[in-house]
């Protein structure tokens, strides 16, 4: 999450790059799914990604995912964070990083949290509802 201009879609494009999927750009649909939240596409936008110098570009997409990650942009983040920790979105925690999306290796930071994740999430959390 981030205000315009602050990188979202170009860190989007590198995780495409590197085999994620688009859900969408910059309109996201948040809706309560058991213990978690749903993340969707409005159709208008869906499959599209806007890339900076080169306009809006169709990708593979997915409709509807449960949010796993909350990834904050912050052109600097803290170097050693005491706590990632959540931050509640729709009466639910989400875990939550802060990430410089214009760092080389900030795609990679996200499949390691990503990754980290995937050891402690609650299974509640991925039933929609």
């Amino acid at each position: 999450m981030g205000p315009s201009g602050s990188g979202k879609s170009d860190l989007a494009l590198r995780l495409i790059d590197r085999g994620a999927v688009l859900v969408a750009d910059d309109q996201v649909i948040l809706t309560k799914c058991g213990n978690g939240i749903a993340a969707s596409v409005p159709d208008v936008t869906a499959g599209k990604l806007e890339v900076r110098s080169i306009g809006i570009v169709e990708f593979n997409h997915v409709e509807n995912v449960t949010l796993q990650l909350k990834v904050n942009l912050s052109s600097q983040p803290e170097r050693f964070p005491m706590d990632s920790g959540n931050e509640t979105l729709l009466d639910r925690k989400i875990p939550t990083i802060y990430i410089n999306p214009f760092e080389p290796s900030a795609p990679a930071k996200i499949e390691l949290a990503l990754k980290r994740l995937k050891k402690v999430i609650d299974p509640e959390m991925t039933k929609h509802s």
